[in-house]
């Protein structure tokens, strides 16, 4: 039997990695005051069927209850613990830091490469606006990469950007769609097929330019060039303060600006944030600020946070390290009826540190068979003539 597709089983070293990453991601979210909410796996579809959820609704994996209502694998955090806020913590006084270590669960199109299970741990400032805010959660993404990888970079944008622009093109929201994904993939003869069709202005030269607008400092200077409304002047002042506060944190190179990070995640009204490592083609991160959906659930309040695929810096981790079945120090044998006194002679090897396990062999023949064919080097064993140690 296999798994069903976009799924996989993980065994032994590769489990081992994931928990790190996950406790490693507990402690510092912990550390920096926030807390651990877990969600339901099942969500009512209501949850994310809103107008600006940015989840297509066949990429759900849904089901029924035994009423008939509609639910689903959960295919989003963000959208949960929007609703958690608003409901559980409604009386709760802002800002709120909440975390996560859960997974999603989204059905990708075939041959897309990614997982239909990915397990996701990440952060959700909520009731806390503008710069402080934002250089909060993106440090507090930079540490935990820092934690993991020491070959990554991290890309802001700003989600202002490409909505003020298309917002001016005399297009369906369909078009604008379309030409959201082409910047998102960096397809610029696609683009340019596009926005040819359009009648030439100053919006349609700047969102042909828009997923060329990517590197340093330098980014913003030609920026300018390209932006005709003081709105989306003003957000690039913002972003490129944002920016200059985020290479104090001795970033260097790997910080960049991409004015043609356009997720789709329809949700984001600010800064946007991807993060990547070298050998490892898509996004290990994903964040950015979303002001405006918490209203959707009657709880109007900024908000900022970020997710990481945990599953994909597992594998980044195990690049290195060769799966492996770890062996325990000692192996405790039972004679006959001595099978609770050999249990706490386990106990109390195990409270010691050591590393070792139970045998449930009838003689000590095969349990010394078993420990030499496994590699244990040593045989602890308790019976009538008391304890006894056989090294192997």
């Amino acid at each position: 039997m296999i798994t069903p597709e976009g799924t996989k089983d993980i065994l032994f070293e590769e489990c081992i990695q994931k928990r790190k990453i996950q406790q490693k991601a507990a402690e510092i979210f912990t550390a920096r005051g926030y807390n651990e909410v877990i969600t339901p796996g099942i969500e009512y579809y209501d949850v994310f069927d809103l107008e600006n959820a940015g989840i297509p609704q066949y990429e759900m994996y849904k089901t029924s209850d035994n009423k008939g209502r509609l639910v689903v694998f959960r295919p989003d955090l963000t959208l949960p613990i929007a609703r958690l806020t608003a409901t559980k913590l409604q009386n709760a006084k802002p800002p709120i830091r909440l975390f996560y270590n859960q997974n999603i669960y989204r059905n990708r199109k075939d041959m897309s490469g990614r997982s239909d299970e990915t397990a996701q741990a990440g952060v959700e400032l909520i009731g806390a606006k503008g710069l402080k805010a934002d250089i909060e959660v993106i440090s507090m993404a930079v540490t935990l990469l820092s934690s993991c990888v020491d070959n990554f970079r991290i890309e802001i944008g700003h989600a202002a950007v490409f909505k003020l622009l298309a917002d001016k093109l005399p297009v369906s929201e369909d078009i604008k769609e379309e030409i959201r994904s082409v910047i998102e993939s960096k397809n610029y003869a696609a683009l340019g097929e596009i926005l040819d069709e359009l009648e030439p202005s100053s919006y349609v030269t700047a969102l042909k330019r828009l997923p060329r607008l990517f590197g340093g400092e330098e980014t913003f200077e030609e920026a300018a060039k390209y932006m005709p409304d003081d709105d989306v002047k003003e957000v690039l002042d913002y972003l490129e303060k944002l920016y200059n506060s985020l290479r104090k944190l001795g970033l260097g190179d790997r910080i960049m600006v991409d004015l043609g990070l356009v997720q789709r995640n329809d949700y984001y009204t600010g800064v946007v944030f991807s993060a990547y490592a070298y050998g490892h083609g898509d996004a290990l991160l994903q964040g950015g600020r979303y002001d405006n959906l918490l209203q959707e659930f009657n709880a109007p309040m900024p908000a900022v946070g970020f997710g990481l695929d945990v599953d994909a810096m597992t594998s980044i981790m195990m690049a290195d390290i060769k799966p492996l079945i770890r062996v325990p120090e000692i192996l405790v044998h039972a004679d006959e009826d001595y099978e609770v006194e050999a249990q706490i002679k386990l106990n109390d090897l195990i409270s010691q540190g050591y590393k070792a396990e139970s045998s449930v062999f009838d003689t000590r023949e095969e349990a010394e068979a078993y420990a030499k064919e496994k590699g244990i080097r040593q045989v602890v064993y308790v019976g009538k003539d008391s304890e006894g140690v056989i090294r192997i």
